[in-house]
């Protein structure tokens, strides 16, 4: 029997591409979604991934996506729920709305979005899971992090009301809640294009996280029977005791 099909959002790149590649090899169906339709492209030869370009804050986007899927003639396991980002890091006084804005729709609201259209598919599978790409900064605040963490706990939030109103039916949610992750494009992003903010995230960091570690934990919590659900998990470097707690080589 195969594990059936497993969709993962803000798959062109970093986490989203690194999940999509382990979950191909786990024997799932994987549909791969994200804005940037060449890099998808590029995945999908590697992986045999289904692309699908789609931004999570469009509902004509998402409803397209829930047709693909609905389309396969395979049952929808796993919902990967990764597609987000940090936008800036100023304080909450000079605070850019916009960024916070989208922040909001595409960590929250885009999530919330994808989450509702393709509940009916996940539920009719029988041994549905969905997992919140969250953040340790959806449990912590730090200075010029406002917009972001405010958006990761509302994620968090998000995934554990969901967990309880889905209770008796046969939807397991995950929330996979990742510190320090090094990836191509996550600190570039948030300052910009400022090669050199992005680099000084990880100065001294020996061995920050990388996609590929955030996958490993995705593939064994939804590889897991599905009698077990495993609520939350927390991963960090070993150089990162906690949010402002990091050790760095000097």
């Amino acid at each position: 029997m195969t594990p059936g099909v497993a969709v993962v959002t803000g798959a062109s790149s970093g986490i989203g591409a690194a999940t999509a590649r382990r979950l191909a090899t786990e024997g799932f169906t994987v549909v791969a979604a994200a804005r940037r339709l060449d890099r998808l492209q590029a995945l999908a030869t590697e992986t045999g991934a289904t692309p699908v370009q789609c931004d999570v804050t469009s509902d004509t986007d998402v409803a397209a996506l829930v047709d693909v899927v609905s389309g396969l003639g395979a049952p929808l396991t796993v919902l990967v729920n990764n597609a987000g980002g940090a936008f800036g890091a100023d304080p909450v006084e000079d605070a850019d709305l916009e960024q916070w804005r989208a922040m909001y729709e595409i960590n929250v609201v885009g999530t919330v979005r994808v989450t509702r259209a393709l509940l009916p598919l996940l539920e009719a599978s029988g041994a549905g899971t969905i997992v919140m790409l969250g953040s340790t900064a959806g449990f912590v605040t730090y200075e010029g992090g406002g917009g972001y963490t405010a958006a990761k706990h509302a994620e968090k939030a998000v995934a554990d009301t969901l967990r309880l109103e889905l209770s008796g039916r046969p939807i397991r949610v995950i929330d996979v809640s990742p510190g320090m992750v090094r990836t191509d494009e996550f600190a570039m992003k948030r300052f910009g294009g400022d090669a050199d903010k992005a680099a000084a995230v990880y100065e001294g960091v020996a061995e920050p996280l990388v996609a590929e570690d955030i996958a490993d934990v995705v593939s064994f919590a939804v590889t897991r029977p599905h009698h077990v659900n495993i609520d939350r998990l927390v991963i960090r470097p070993l150089a990162q005791a906690a949010q402002h707690k990091v050790h760095r080589v000097k």
